[in-house]
């Protein structure tokens, strides 16, 4: 395994057809196969700096996910494994080890889908100036971090990179996909937040929110891109979780908040981030993976 950080990946004679903010995607006609670098973003924006073992961090604890959750909803993952890929792959399986999986085709929704379980973040800046959520109106008198009475889905649109995606309400869900993939899509949502936030407060993780993403594979809807990872998701230790403040994080918020601090305006170039800040969310993924799966990077 290659144990230096990956920025980006180009392997000789596969077909690149999609170089993400963190996943490099290449065709192999009837499978994709996907790379989680450890390229890091922030606001829409790659960050200069890669981060050591993020990659890694990220394909494991999807791959984790969607094996837990199969039986309640299909995925497209066919294997993490190195050795089951087919084997024109296999001589760049140093580079592939731990960080790649294999996929099938999907035909994606247009909209990611958010489940908030707490107050915080893009949703607590919208309800102190409006009291709602993508239009979902909450009680007055909500604290930041404030555990809401129940979970609720609020979309936004995919955005193209260097863009910012843009939460919109069920109803504009509705407009774009119609009513049935609308329930649907919140229906599925929630019921993974409840599995996954259910399996970390059992290890003293609160997932205060999480985004998934969903596609159409053989004409079956299915789980697809990343989930409950680091990434996609706030994980809030519960013995440091109190209302009214943005607890401690065990995810890239702790980089969102250094980027404020420095006052960067959002915009590219994104600032180097010091040595000190890269190792220390370096080490809050690979703390998390372990707590969520019981297993070392």
């Amino acid at each position: 395994m290659n144990n230096q950080p990956v920025k980006e990946t180009n392997f000789y004679g596969l077909k690149l057809v999609g170089r993400g903010k963190v996943r490099d995607i290449y065709d192999l006609d009837t499978r994709l196969l996907i790379v989680s670098t450890d390229r890091l973003s922030a606001f829409d924006v790659i960050l200069p700096n890669p981060i050591p073992k993020k990659g890694e961090v990220l394909n494991k604890l999807s791959a984790f996910w969607m094996k837990k959750t199969g039986d309640m909803i299909p995925n497209h993952l066919v294997s993490a494994d190195v050795e089951e890929f087919p084997a024109e792959l296999w001589k760049f399986r140093d580079d592939l080890a731990g960080r790649s999986m294999l996929v099938k085709k999907a035909s994606a929704f247009p909209v990611e889908c958010v489940v908030r379980g707490y107050i915080i973040g893009s949703g607590w800046e919208d309800y102190k100036k409006t009291g709602a959520v993508c239009g979902i109106l909450l009680p007055s008198g909500l604290k930041q971090a404030e555990k809401l009475a129940e979970p609720i889905f609020t979309p936004s649109t995919k955005a193209e990179l260097g863009a910012h995606d843009e939460n919109i309400s069920f109803a504009k869900t509705v407009d774009l996909l119609g009513a049935d993939n609308a329930n649907w899509l919140k229906e599925t949502s929630l019921k993974l937040y409840d599995f996954g936030a259910r399996w970390a407060e059992e290890r003293g993780i609160i997932i205060a929110d999480t985004k998934f993403e969903f596609g159409i594979i053989d004409g079956e809807r299915s789980l697809i891109d990343e989930a409950l990872t680091p990434d996609s998701s706030r994980f809030w230790p519960v013995d440091q979780y109190a209302p009214g403040m943005s607890p401690p994080s065990l995810d890239k918020q702790y980089v969102r908040d250094y980027l404020q601090l420095v006052k960067w305006n959002k915009e590219p170039p994104a600032p180097v981030l010091p040595d000190e800040v890269v190792q220390n969310v370096s080490q809050k993924y690979i703390s998390i993976y372990k707590i969520l799966t019981g297993e070392a990077i």
